[in-house]
């Protein structure tokens, strides 16, 4: 995160959180797309997209390839959010589920993509969270 020399870290705090007061006053998707239109650089808005792209498939256990393939996005930015999904602030996976797009096996999979520095295997996923669903249904 950059640090602006002339603020205190408190001050800093105290943006950050006024800026998610300002996010968290808004009404609908139509303001929240003007505000981050106004706020952030076509650049910004995009990684952030792409970011938020990558949950979905990441929470239907696709690999990390299969998902760069469909998107575009860097295996590294995938495994990026995979780790964050998984144990990051719990972001990602609150607006999932409030969405109804959190699977139950999602965590589970994220988790374990998380914790190998490659990609997974093709189906490497979805076929551990069959075994483990398998064991809770035998």
């Amino acid at each position: 995160m950059k640090t602006h020399r002339s603020l205190t870290p408190r001050q800093e705090a105290l943006a950050e959180r006024n800026l998610y007061t300002a996010i968290a006053a808004l009404r609908d998707a139509e303001e929240v797309r003007a505000f981050f239109r106004d706020l952030c650089t076509p650049a910004e808005l995009q990684a952030m997209a792409d970011r938020w792209s990558v949950v979905d498939y990441l929470n239907r256990g696709l690999p990390y390839r299969e998902i760069h393939h469909l998107t575009g996005v860097s295996v590294t930015t995938i495994g990026r959010v995979a780790r964050f999904l998984a144990t990051g602030n719990g972001g990602y996976g609150l607006v999932a589920q409030r969405l109804g797009k959190w699977h139950l096996h999602a965590a589970r999979a994220a988790a374990s993509a998380a914790a190998t520095a490659e990609p997974p295997a093709p189906g490497r996923a979805r076929a551990q969270a069959r075994r483990r669903e398998g064991s809770r249904n035998g």
